[in-house]
């Protein structure tokens, strides 16, 4: 599918969206759209799967015939569905039922089965529940198909359910629904009620081509960036993942089987589902990633609280965007962390050095960590200054990346990605200020391939450019003067500089004017003077 076709799949569901939630507030549409989408990638997968292996007994019907293939089989072979069953869960990871079929459900819209709404809730359970073999419990936590805002009494929900699959089903019907498609389709979507739904909505949200810098950072060789990309990440890991879409475009920066398990926290339940939707939805099995509900700052995740020094899992890559100064209130004990007792705690009103060290402290060795955070952060004092001052005289900040004001939908405010690790070569830091290298919009500015490009590979070669990039050796960063400030415009200041004047040539061109008035002077005065008028000044 080309890109323009994904563009009008995308669009063409995002305007069913539009038409069909009505008063309803997007935030709760988008969970209903997105959740029916999901179903829609597992149904089609599930049966493309088991068409494969039963081979010719998998039922041909007419086109007439709208029963999902699958269901008319398991009528016939009662005796036989265990078996499948076990065989598809290690083929495909999963089971889906027949009634549970998006083909099913889309029949019973259809006809306006009266039951519709009972199968749906029943469905979700399963797949919760029983479909995978790592369960899923809480996947849809967040649809309500009970709500009011489907409408106030039973027979009105099935309804509006009807209507809403029934466009769904028509308007992905001219479209070839691979995984990468409804993948795709999924991602615009979670980017269009981004949009559209102001700073809460966009918060879970990191901009593709945001997204396209990091990944492409992060896939290049972490020690040596002009050796290319490497050829394997043995394990992803994103403190703060949203829907996962950051995660997603590092693994498709180093394709399916370029990453050996990924690892994502939510705090968010909304977008913690999200997230395991959208990584099953890519085609990533439920084997290959792990994403855990819970509280980065406050460590939640058993998995990160190991305490024996050799047992700490530790990752390759470490990707994120955390929320930006967000407040928070570490207690006392928090200050012997691991994570943050040779750093010191960041301050109660802005966490973005936490979310930094929490990231940091779980990178290999030879890893390499790339953070989106506030500009704040290069420059405020007190204790962030204590800990920017530690990770830079620990030779730990790589590169700072400076990007333009307004790309989020969250927030208008310039940005930066810092890229650090544990064992840099340089012994410098490289600044790339490209805050005036992006593209115009009208809600959002945006960059493009070629921005992307640019910073990528400065980053890769550490080039230098007047105006745009400098790799800055660390006896300048500490001297006294700046002391340890970051703040880019210091060491890359966009400014257009002055011209040079060569005072020798405009004395020579002053002398030049004084001879020719004097010149033009005199003569006019020979005129004044035959006309008997008074004569100018010499």
């Amino acid at each position: 599918m080309t890109e323009q076709e994904h563009k009008k799949l995308g669009q063409t569901l995002w305007n069913i969206a539009d038409q069909l939630r009505g008063a309803m507030n997007a935030d709760d549409f988008r969970d209903y759209m997105l959740a029916f989408l999901f179903l829609r990638y597992l149904s089609d997968n599930y049966e493309a799967a088991a068409a494969k292996e039963l081979g010719p007994d998998y039922p041909a019907l007419s086109a007439d015939d709208k029963r999902a293939p699958l269901a008319v089989w398991y009528a016939a072979n009662l005796e036989d569905t265990d078996e499948f069953e076990r065989q598809m869960r290690r083929k495909v990871h999963y089971v889906i039922q027949p009634p549970y079929l998006w083909t099913s459900i889309v029949e019973m819209a259809r006809v306006q089965d009266g039951d519709l709404l009972d199968t749906l809730q029943k469905g979700m359970k399963f797949i919760e529940d029983e479909a995978f073999t790592n369960t899923f419990k809480g996947l849809f936590s967040e649809i309500n198909l009970s709500s009011e805002k489907l409408g106030r009494s039973l027979p009105d929900r099935n309804e509006k359910l009807c209507k809403i699959i029934t466009e769904i089903a028509k308007g992905l019907k001219e479209f070839s629904t691979t995984s990468d498609t409804l993948g795709d389709a999924y991602e615009y979507l979670i980017g269009q009620f981004a949009a559209g739904g102001g700073k809460k909505a966009g918060e879970f949200y990191t901009p593709q081509f945001v997204s396209d810098i990091l990944s492409e950072i992060v896939a290049l060789d972490s020690q040596d960036p002009t050796q290319g990309k490497r050829s394997h990440i043995d394990s992803l890991l994103d403190f703060a993942c949203g829907s996962g879409s950051l995660i997603l475009n590092v693994r498709n920066q180093m394709g399916p089987r370029g990453i050996g398990k990924i690892y994502g926290q939510e705090k968010n339940i909304t977008t913690y589902n999200l997230a395991r939707m959208n990584m099953l939805l890519h085609g990533v099995k439920d084997s290959e990633f792990e994403i855990f509900h819970g509280d980065t700052l406050t460590n939640e995740w058993p998995m990160l609280r190991e305490t024996n020094p050799a047992k700490v899992p530790r990752f390759d890559a470490v990707v994120a965007n955390p929320p930006f100064s967000y407040r928070w209130a570490p207690s006392d004990a928090m200050a012997d962390d691991v994570r943050f007792k040779n750093y010191g705690l960041a301050p109660k009103s802005a966490a973005d050095f936490a979310f930094l060290l929490h990231g940091f402290h779980f990178l290999k060795d030879d890893g390499v960590m790339a953070i989106i955070l506030p500009h704040g952060v290069l420059f405020r004092g007190g204790a962030e200054e204590r800990i920017r001052t530690k990770l830079l005289k620990d030779g730990h900040i790589d590169t700072v990346i400076g990007l333009p004001a307004n790309l989020f939908y969250s927030t208008g405010i310039p940005v930066c990605i810092l890229v650090l690790k544990k064992c840099k070569k340089p012994d410098d830091v490289l600044f790339i200020n490209a805050a005036e290298h992006f593209e115009r919009g009208k809600r959002q500015n945006r960059l493009t391939p070629d921005h992307i490009a640019k910073i990528v590979s400065t980053y890769q070669h550490r080039n230098e450019e007047p105006r745009y990039s400098r790799r800055v050796p660390m006896s300048e960063i500490a001297d006294e003067k700046n002391g340890y400030n970051l703040n880019i415009s210091r060491y890359v200041s966009t400014a257009e500089a002055e011209p040079e004047i060569d005072l020798a040539a405009v004395h020579a061109s002053l002398v030049e004017i004084d001879k020719r008035v004097k010149e033009t002077t005199a003569q006019h005065n020979k005129f004044l003077k035959e006309l008997g008028l008074p004569l100018l000044p010499m």
